[in-house]
């Protein structure tokens, strides 16, 4: 019999989180059956990465997962979670699944959290870390990717370790080993002798990316273009930005794109600009296509890159570091060969997906004491 799991999700648009919540429920297969609900009801992009086959649902009866928290809408709630045998939750804007579970009673809740949007990239607000402390002592595990997010959880929220697993983010990185295929960006064609500074980000104010216009007007790098790949509210400030520093024909917006392995590799650098993050999967997927990567110097990020990167890491308030690391790696292009190799090394060695999905599995079986039930191995 299929495992029933509810996602509650803060948004279900196309995001780290997202890709790697339905690359999950594709590797489950026909062994389970998904039921997804977003506390932003119009945001369900991340639906067309589903795979054919995959049962999945995104029920409208649901009571809704935002609002004033009072006790009447969460016991609805509470109501609601018990129809399935598994609750995933995913980030502080699908929290009240996890308070419902607490005051109410459920099927076990597993609690998945990836970071913090603009409104606690700076500082945590201590009223959310009441609530968090308190909803998630009722949890069956809490979900993190990075060691930062590990500390927050057993400092700001008072989780016990054996309550917290940190499972490291992972993508299929045999595929990024692959060349670039021509024409998988919209709108781009290399042009001879171009160098590509890329990124790959929801287009939010937490990623700041309009820093990254700066950071790549003030390199002044010659025969350089900047693709920004992604979609969000940030789009038309991002451009007006590059209008005003006179780049704008250098700046490339394509909007969000399937399937990265496919054009990731058309960039000479990866750049990162973020207020916060925690284990990027754009990072990933970067160092599997073999880039070398300048960042700011937020969550995990410093750690996650190959020792050769980590001078490329700067400072989020080091707009000239930033610059001065592309133009850094412009100038030699031995050194992004042989960062970009040592990056794409230790991507294949700790962020490959089987080891991701055997963990995640692993840790659902055991909620709902069903081993085996989600997934078999291949081989």
């Amino acid at each position: 019999m299929p495992v029933r799991i509810l996602h509650a999700h803060s948004t279900f648009s196309l995001g780290g989180k997202e890709a790697r919540a339905t690359r999950l429920m594709n590797a489950f297969g026909d062994a389970a059956e998904h039921s997804i609900l977003s506390a932003m009801p119009d945001r369900l992009e991340a639906r067309d990465a589903v795979a054919q086959g995959v049962v999945a649902q995104y029920p409208d009866d649901a009571p809704p997962l935002t609002g004033m928290p009072g006790l009447p809408r969460l016991f609805r709630l509470s109501r609601y979670l018990k129809r399935f045998d598994l609750v995933l939750s995913y980030n502080w804007g699908a929290f009240d699944a996890v308070m419902a579970r607490y005051l109410f009673g459920g099927p076990p809740l597993i609690h998945h959290e990836d970071g913090f949007n603009e409104d606690e990239a700076a500082r945590l607000k201590p009223r959310r870390n009441l609530y968090r402390r308190l909803g998630l002592s009722g949890t069956h595990r809490l979900v993190v990717p990075s060691a930062r997010l590990e500390t927050v959880a057993r400092t700001a929220w008072a989780q016990p370790a054996e309550r917290i697993v940190l499972i490291a983010n992972g993508i299929a990185v045999g595929r990024y080993a692959q060349p670039p295929e021509p024409g998988a960006i919209p709108g781009f064609e290399r042009r001879p002798g171009e160098l590509v500074v890329g990124t790959v980000a929801g287009l939010r104010a937490v990623k700041n990316l309009p820093r990254l216009v700066r950071c790549f007007a003030a390199a002044d790098l010659a025969d350089a273009r900047l693709v920004i790949v992604g979609e969000g509210p940030e789009a038309e400030r991002i451009a007006r930005e590059a209008g005003a520093l006179g780049i704008g024909n250098r700046v490339l917006l394509p909007g969000f794109l399937a399937d990265p392995h496919r054009w990731i590799g058309h960039f000479d650098i990866f750049a990162l600009s973020s207020d916060s993050e925690q284990a990027p999967i754009s990072l990933i997927e970067a160092m599997a296509a073999g880039l070398p990567v300048v960042a700011t110097a937020v969550g995990d990020v410093p750690a996650m890159v190959a020792d050769d990167n980590r001078p490329l890491i700067v400072a989020p308030e080091d707009e000239a570091g930033f610059a001065a690391a592309l133009r850094t790696l412009a100038e030699r292009r031995d050194l992004r060969r042989t960062i970009g190799a040592a990056n794409r090394a230790r991507a294949v060695a700790e962020h490959d997906e089987d080891a991701m999905i055997r963990d995640y599995a692993a840790l659902y079986e055991g909620a709902i004491s069903r081993p085996g039930a989600l997934y078999r191995p291949r081989g």
